[in-house]
């Protein structure tokens, strides 16, 4: 069995990565920074991307990600955190997911490892070097594990099933009007 500290300090480097991650992509979505759109652009791309509308759609992943991200660099609520940083990714993959599993050739490769390590984190819990554990894990319970994922899985199934039908209606043709 791995020593307690290093778990924790292993636990501590995953959060904070992952969730700085999170958080820089996330601040190409909302404020532009790094060569990012800002929520205008990112609607737009989002509008284009099936999901609308898009600048609401821009802001509920900029803030899925963000707000996931850093709460899990943070270790706070780590549940809902990991839940909501992997709920916004599903939507990623559901994006890249027709250019095959490599990230080389457009595909999800990146997401979903984004959504699979926030959502493993979510599950595992912060650690001990974590406001989690300085707040005596009060948003770190059982419960709030299984309503977190419960509502992200259900959310984004929703988001990303609208997405899939908005995509397979077919397009009126102007000239039958």
């Amino acid at each position: 069995m791995a020593h307690p500290n290093r778990r924790d300090l292993g636990l501590l480097v995953l959060r904070a990565g992952t969730g700085a991650v999170l958080a820089a992509h996330d601040a190409q979505k909302l404020f532009g920074w790094f060569g990012g759109g800002g929520v205008e652009g990112t609607g737009k791309a989002m509008e284009a991307m099936g999901f609308s509308p898009g600048r609401q759609s821009a802001i509920a992943a900029g803030l899925g990600e963000a707000g996931g991200g850093a709460l899990l660099a943070l270790g706070l609520a780590t549940p809902a955190a990991g839940a909501a940083a992997a709920g916004a990714m599903a939507g990623a993959v559901s994006v890249h997911a027709p250019a095959g599993f490599f990230a080389q050739g457009g595909g999800y490769e990146y997401p979903a490892f984004l959504g699979f390590t926030a959502a493993a984190i979510g599950v595992a819990g912060a650690g001990r070097y974590s406001l989690d554990h300085v707040t005596g894990h009060v948003l770190d319970r059982p419960w709030v594990v299984a309503v977190a994922f419960l509502s992200t899985a259900l959310a984004a199934a929703a988001v990303v099933g609208r997405r899939a039908q908005g995509r397979a209606a077919p397009e009126p043709d102007p000239e039958q009007s």
